[in-house]
């Protein structure tokens, strides 16, 4: 069933367990997902990214997620992730996303807070819930020109009292695109924050924060995970091996069963160390 970011947080409240969005790219990893979120009786998340949208277009990703999303046996949000301007995120509404993500987190605090109460207002007023970034969780790749920086809890209370978002993103040592699982986390300062905002709390870049650190994070007020890497590397790698066993398979729906399947196991495992099943 297709539900918002609100219904999903709604449903973990009080409990040690976080909701996980995945980033999808299309119908296989998407459908792999939604398997491992059946397969435990747990909601999920389906999030598209800066690529994903430049891959496929919003109008197109949103009837195929959405469709799928409401054919679930479980709840389904699909959310935009990293959305980057007015027009981006108003597409993504108008095209049937059930939760948004603005990312001002490059402006000044002041430009990100005026810019993303733009965003609210007009979200709210489509009855969408909107997820933004205080700080910025930087990325592996230098190409991406993202200026990270930490959270800062004084202006992550600010932030969130001001505009009014449903779930507040923040920085704490994590970082976007990591294979290996090296970050550290400031739990310190995560519960700095959490002590000043009672906005629900969002990480990303979880794939590469230890397993003892992801079940960590949800004795906090943390009740959405973004996961990317961890199951794009499970299809990627999966599909390089099956090309190698067979040389003479063309046919991609047969190259795609064992990388899906390889994505729904690394999602199961991600959803159980978040509190799920």
């Amino acid at each position: 069933m297709l539900v918002t970011l609100t219904e999903v947080i709604d449903g973990v409240k009080g409990k040690e367990c976080a909701i996980p969005a995945f980033n999808v790219f299309g119908y296989e990893d998407a459908a792999a997902v939604i398997a491992a979120a059946e397969q435990l009786g747990a909601p999920v998340i389906l999030a598209t990214n800066k690529v994903a949208i430049e891959h496929m277009p919003i109008q197109h990703l949103g009837k195929l997620l959405c469709s799928m999303a409401e054919s679930a046996s479980v709840p389904v949000c699909v959310h935009l992730d990293h959305g980057k301007d007015y027009e981006t995120v108003a597409e993504a509404i108008m095209h049937g996303y059930s939760s948004v993500m603005y990312d001002g987190s490059q402006l000044p605090l002041a430009e990100n807070i005026r810019t993303t109460q733009e965003i609210v207002k007009m979200a709210h007023a489509c009855g969408i819930p909107v997820e933004a970034e205080i700080g910025s969780v930087g990325y592996s790749d230098p190409s991406m020109n993202v200026k990270a920086c930490y959270t800062e809890p004084e202006e992550a209370r600010t932030f969130a009292e001001e505009t009014g978002v449903d779930a507040l993103a923040v920085a704490v040592g994590s970082v976007h695109r990591m294979e290996e699982q090296t970050a550290e986390i400031q739990f310190d300062r995560l519960q700095a924050i959490q002590d000043l905002v009672e906005t629900p709390l969002v990480i990303h870049g979880s794939t590469g924060i230890t397993d003892e650190d992801v079940k960590r994070l949800v004795t906090f007020n943390v009740v959405k995970v973004n996961i990317g890497t961890a199951i794009r590397m499970a299809f990627g790698h999966t599909l390089r091996e099956e090309m190698n066993r067979q040389p003479r398979q063309f046919d991609r729906i047969t190259l795609f069963q064992r990388p899906m399947q390889a994505v729904q196991d690394a999602a199961v495992k991600k959803m159980k160390l978040l509190g799920l099943g």
